[in-house]
């Protein structure tokens, strides 16, 4: 596999361009880049690569973590048997999400894929439903990992890339890689603590929180959040919940991505079931740095080889606690893998099993690392 990289922030009439024609171009950057002509050149200037990103909350690469920027990363795979295919869908609202999920799948499915590399809108898709919709037609051989996209702290406008190479709210696009020599190895860990007394959901629908204990979800969360509250939605990703669907079950993480004065619920990234188990998580910088080598550690045990490509997702909510020491969590995850090339974006959610064996879940709050070598 050959990569080559590069970021900006300022465009110019032209860009770097690698030695080799790629194959796949994936593409990180802030929501502002997306809106203007940045995706337009990189698109005139690989013309015959397949584009694949997302706008970000922060963008992960080399260069570490940055904001406001654009990084495109070239990938050409060497070897004869490797393949790929690019596949995507339009989700217009969070009840199309298992859809969506579901058609991906069947559509990217034959007997030799390996693994599936997936990017959501981060604001009209129920990530754990499209979780669910694209595990349903595969096999446990074929693993999948993704996160949905950002928009800073702000959660007004979301893009991916279409199989045109546009950016385009509503989209969710993934793609296959095909072959038994690809080595797919992956970790997600997160470093948040669970504080408080658990509670019970008492009323929910979907991705939408409206009663804990028979009180107003809003209401009492905004009792716990004090000073913060004036900050909302924005604050919340400090104070992420934790889920257990039921007293046997192991605890997710869910961020909230916007709340309903009206009517007094929280809006998750993904499903909050009725009856679920739910408790108030915090964190400060040095359980997150941990966690991201917990999450290097993870994806090393599934492998020896030294990996020619790391994609990370972690989320919005880690980046507002670590604020300058961002960067560590890179850095040391980065440092564990033996420093291969690095892309990746701070998300609304990281798509990834916990660890080996395990089903593909919907994280929030976590560092999910994929490395792949050819």
């Amino acid at each position: 596999m050959k990569t080559f990289q590069h970021q900006f922030k300022v465009l110019s009439n032209s860009i770097a361009k690698p030695d080799f024609d790629p194959d796949i171009v994936l593409i990180f950057g802030s929501r502002f880049q997306f809106e203007g002509d940045a995706i337009e050149l990189i698109q005139k200037t690989f013309s015959n690569s397949t584009l694949f990103g997302c706008s970000t909350s922060g963008e992960i690469s080399n260069h570490g973590v940055s904001d406001n920027s654009i990084v495109y990363t070239c990938i050409k795979f060497e070897n004869e048997n490797s393949s790929f295919k690019y596949k995507n869908c339009k989700v217009e609202k969070p009840e199309d999400s298992f859809h969506a999920g579901s058609q991906l799948s069947k559509g990217l499915y034959r007997d030799n894929l390996k693994h599936i590399l997936i990017l959501s809108d981060g604001q009209s898709v129920n990530g754990s439903e499209l979780v669910k919709g694209i595990s349903e037609n595969l096999p446990e051989s074929v693993t999948v990992t993704g996160g949905l996209a950002g928009d800073g702290d702000r959660f007004e406008q979301t893009y991916v890339i279409d199989e045109n190479g546009y950016p385009k709210s509503g989209i969710v696009s993934a793609i296959g890689l095909y072959g038994d020599h690809f080595q797919i190895a992956y970790g997600s860990a997160g470093g948040w603590t669970p504080f408080g007394i658990e509670r019970k959901v008492t009323r929910s629908e979907g991705n939408i929180l409206y009663e804990i204990d028979g009180s107003p979800a809003l209401e009492l969360y905004k009792y716990y959040l004090g000073d913060n509250v004036k900050n909302l939605p924005s604050s919340a990703l400090l104070f992420p919940i934790n889920m257990r669907v039921n007293a046997n079950s192991e605890g997710v993480v869910r961020t909230i991505l916007n709340v309903n004065e009206k009517d007094n619920s929280l809006i998750f990234a993904g499903d909050i079931p009725n009856n679920s188990l739910v408790q108030l998580m915090k964190s400060n910088s040095h359980r997150l740095i941990d966690g991201a080598e917990q999450a290097a550690n993870i994806t090393l045990e599934q492998s020896n080889e030294i990996p020619e490509l790391a994609f990370f997702v972690s989320c919005i909510g880690r980046k507002l606690v670590m604020k300058q020491l961002t960067d560590e969590e890179v850095e040391i995850a980065s440092d564990k893998l033996s420093n291969p090339t690095i892309t990746g974006f701070y998300s609304y959610g990281e798509i990834a099993p916990f660890k080996t064996g395990k089903v593909c879940e919907l994280h929030n709050q976590t560092m999910t690392i994929t490395t792949i070598k050819e």
